[in-house]
């Protein structure tokens, strides 16, 4: 049995979706949805959002019920400075990947709650925030120092 509340959330952030793409506010790239981290355990690839403008970047993950292993969503704030998220309204665990614009993982926030209205701070500046399913960075055994691969990162100067 749906409820109408649930049915209505779900039926806005469809129309918000759309009327973001429909705007051109959701930029898109052709690799936009490819992202490869490094650790020393591997390669892992996953596919994600890409949310660069303050609208998307408002909803990100909000009221999604599930995100597979392999995805997530990727935060472009276009250059580095600290940043702050919270989980209101966000019903998945995320681990929160904070990144430089050089795409070396600063800080790692695990597991952040579902529904918490918590700051989580970046400690740092950053311009990249990849969240991805809670508990999956410890996975694949992600550390501070490791590598992103997008083509949003730069290249090194040289």
């Amino acid at each position: 049995m749906y409820s109408t509340k649930g049915l209505a959330s779900a039926i806005c952030f469809a129309a918000f979706t759309i009327a973001l793409v429909s705007a051109g506010t959701a930029t898109a790239y052709a690799a936009d949805n490819e992202l490869t981290l490094h650790t020393a355990t591997g390669e892992y690839r996953f596919n994600v959002e890409v949310v660069d403008t303050a609208e998307t970047r408002a909803q990100g993950l909000m009221f999604r019920t599930e995100l597979a292993d392999d995805a997530g969503m990727l935060f472009d704030f276009k250059e580095e400075r600290e940043v702050s998220f919270w989980m209101q309204n966000t019903l998945i665990p995320l681990d929160m990947i904070f990144v430089g614009a050089d795409g070396i993982v600063d800080t790692i926030h695990v597991n952040a709650r579902p529904q918490d209205p918590t700051s989580i701070p970046s400690q740092v500046p950053v311009q990249f925030v990849l969240e991805i399913p809670g508990g999956r960075s410890v996975e694949i055994g992600l550390k501070p120092g490791d590598k992103m691969d997008h083509d949003r990162v730069a290249a090194p100067a040289g």
